[in-house]
């Protein structure tokens, strides 16, 4: 029994290893018996490194310091250089000995139109020009905002019939240096560069001159350089701006 048991195993083996061989192609092997991984995730892939910070993660860029304001009533003016519509250099220096009068300019502002249309603007800076007072405008607007641009400032140029130059001053570094907050908002400048009046053009508020306050309509730039001519003390050297806000 012993013998035809192990003729039986053999003969079983032999016909499990044909049938493989049909199957499969190849004999079969014994299956190899699964080992536990002890390495965890982690270990078997490190993460990969962190990238290196940016220059701009590291130190990133502050914003520019603004322009200190150092336009002071009865202390000399703020000096400047700035081009106007037609590219031409126009420097506050080129006018040393003359009055000057700058007028923040926003060709877009509904005050601005008022006053040049209706109002104390109208005939101002041709007035002050016939006794030999410079008068210069200046438009603080930064690209992309209200009154910003050479073509929108030549056509308000023509459209208000301005004969003095407009200056432009994209990076708003010379309003800032003035503390121009307004359009319009008027510095005057005495004949020794001295600024004596700074504010508001009059006293209208709506820039139109139709109502003034205390019902009389005082142009407190007319009146500053009607008193520079006379060689009388400055009465108003100093007022509230009105009008919309500087376009920076």
């Amino acid at each position: 029994m012993n013998s035809m048991s192990k003729s039986l195993t053999s003969l079983s083996s032999v016909c499990g290893a044909l049938l493989c061989v049909a199957v499969f192609g190849s004999a079969c092997e014994p299956a190899a018996s699964p080992t536990k991984d002890t390495t965890s995730a982690a270990q078997a892939a490190p993460a990969p490194a962190a990238p290196a910070p940016t220059a701009a993660a590291v130190a990133p860029s502050a914003p520019a310091p603004a322009v200190t304001v150092q336009a002071v009533i009865g202390q000399p003016a703020p000096a400047f250089s700035l081009k106007d519509l037609e590219g031409n250099t126009v420097t506050l220096q080129q006018f040393k000995g003359r009055r000057v009068v700058l007028e923040w300019f926003n060709p877009n502002c509904p005050f601005v139109k008022a006053a040049h249309t209706k109002g104390s603007l109208v005939t101002a800076a041709a007035e002050a020009q016939k006794d030999g007072t410079v008068w210069l405008a200046i438009n603080s607007a930064a690209p992309g905002k209200q009154g910003y641009g050479l073509e929108t400032n030549q056509a308000g140029k023509t459209s208000f019939h301005l004969t003095h130059p407009i200056l432009l001053d994209e990076t708003g570094q010379v309003g800032h240096l003035y503390g121009a907050t307004n359009t319009p908002h008027l510095f005057v400048i005495d004949e020794s560069g001295t600024l004596v009046y700074a504010g508001a053009v009059d006293n209208s508020p709506d820039g139109e001159g139709a109502s003034p306050e205390g019902g009389k309509l005082v142009s407190y730039v007319s009146q500053a350089l009607a008193e520079l001519t006379a060689k009388k003390p400055i009465t108003v050297s100093s007022t509230k701006a009105y009008g919309c806000g500087v376009k920076y």
